[in-house]
């Protein structure tokens, strides 16, 4: 059973996670930290999200965050898919 589609509009604020296979490591060195926020800094200059609050742990990372144009599912699959 899949699960239920996201609740998406402009301006929502949204906690999202994503979590290694198995709880693996997903920032394996040191300067896997720094690629990742700048491509968070990247989706802000693409898609203008606002980031409130961040943590990023060797096995997985939180962000807090708002969609002005409301496309939470675009902004992720660019923060996860580089």
């Amino acid at each position: 059973m899949s699960r239920p589609l996201r609740i998406q509009f402009p301006g929502a604020i949204y906690h999202v996670m994503n979590r290694g296979i198995a709880r693996q490591k997903t920032f394996i060195e040191t300067g896997d930290y720094g690629e990742f926020l700048k491509t968070v800094a990247e989706t802000h200059e693409l898609w203008g999200i606002e980031v409130f609050a961040y943590c990023l742990m060797s096995s997985h990372y939180h962000i807090c965050l708002r969609t002005p144009e409301g496309n939470l599912s675009r902004v992720m699959r660019h923060v996860d898919g580089l």
